[in-house]
């Protein structure tokens, strides 16, 4: 397998100022394997209830993602609810539920042990760390949240060190590193552990650092923001996808996969859950990406 992604399956309740829903599918890998597929086989390893609807993983499956990971526990699936209100940047978490997940004990498909390319999306470190040392991937990069971050502090930093390269949103940057400037933020990262960070600004686009570069990209400019949940998790995964795509582990193949993470994320906010991006196509990511490049092109100063 070339690409692996760790992660939660969820259920999720959500409201926007366009509307709410509730018990709906959502959960870091869902959204992730759903944008990487585009580019790369991505299989998930992940945990749902009995009262998780099968639909939902036929689902998964009919768009190519390969569930061989998920297991099916007694017990009820992970549920997050939040909100928004007219700043669609910040998500104000209103309860979380690990439910099986408190429990869950990876098992690793034989087929994903080798796999290229390991993404350890937003779930418990210690999962995370777990499943790391299982795998033995070329690479190995990772994305947490503030739940995480308030709660298991030590252990995230743990995860970090251990992976090639980190993404995670501006307010995770900020909260991890103690400091408002997301600058100061990315360089204590890279000093101090990993080689590459990635900070998510939403629709102000994304910040990159290595030893060698700082790179910054713009977010596609979407009028048509419904549900900004996974907006995230997707962008990783078209992210990683595409380097898995290209097997290159380098800035700039790096470079040109944040601006098709950025694209592909703007499909996803478009409609509440996974159903922004349930009928892109290959002609529309392409067609996106045309007039993505016509955006941000300028030219020679002389």
């Amino acid at each position: 397998m070339n690409l692996v992604a760790l992660g939660t399956i969820a259920l999720d309740s959500v409201e926007t100022p366009f509307g709410k829903r509730e018990n709906i599918l959502g959960g870091s890998t869902v959204y992730f394997s759903l944008a990487a597929r585009f580019f790369s086989e991505c299989g998930i390893i992940g945990v749902v209830g009995k009262d998780f609807p099968p639909t939902h993983l036929e689902f998964l499956k009919g768009k190519g993602v390969d569930t061989a990971g998920v297991e099916v526990a007694d017990g009820k699936t992970f549920r997050w609810s939040g909100e928004y209100e007219y700043d669609m940047n910040v998500a104000h978490t209103k309860k979380t539920e690990l439910n099986v997940l408190a429990d869950f004990k990876p098992k690793i498909p034989k087929e994903y042990e080798d796999c290229t390319y390991l993404f350890l999306a937003n779930t418990d470190p210690d999962l995370q760390l777990e499943v790391i040392k299982k795998v033995k991937p070329e690479y190995a990069i990772c994305d947490t949240m503030n739940y995480w971050i308030e709660s298991k502090r030590d252990k995230v930093a743990k995860v970090f060190e251990a992976c090639d390269m980190i993404i995670i949103n501006e307010g995770e940057a900020r909260q991890f590193c103690e400091t408002p400037n997301l600058v100061k933020a990315g360089r204590n990262l890279l000093n101090t552990h990993t080689d590459r960070v990635v900070i998510k600004k939403g629709e102000h686009g994304v910040i990159y650092f290595s030893k060698n570069t700082y790179f910054t990209g713009p977010a596609y400019p979407t009028e048509n923001v419904v549900d900004p949940t996974g907006a995230g998790d997707s962008f990783a995964g078209a992210t990683v996808g595409h380097l898995a795509k290209h097997r290159d582990f380098n800035d700039k193949q790096i470079k040109k996969s944040l601006i098709m993470g950025s694209l592909i994320a703007s499909f996803m906010v478009s409609d509440f859950t996974v159903d922004g991006i349930k009928k892109v196509t290959q002609q529309d990511i392409e067609e996106r990406y045309q007039e993505f490049r016509e955006i941000v092109a300028f030219d020679h100063m002389f």
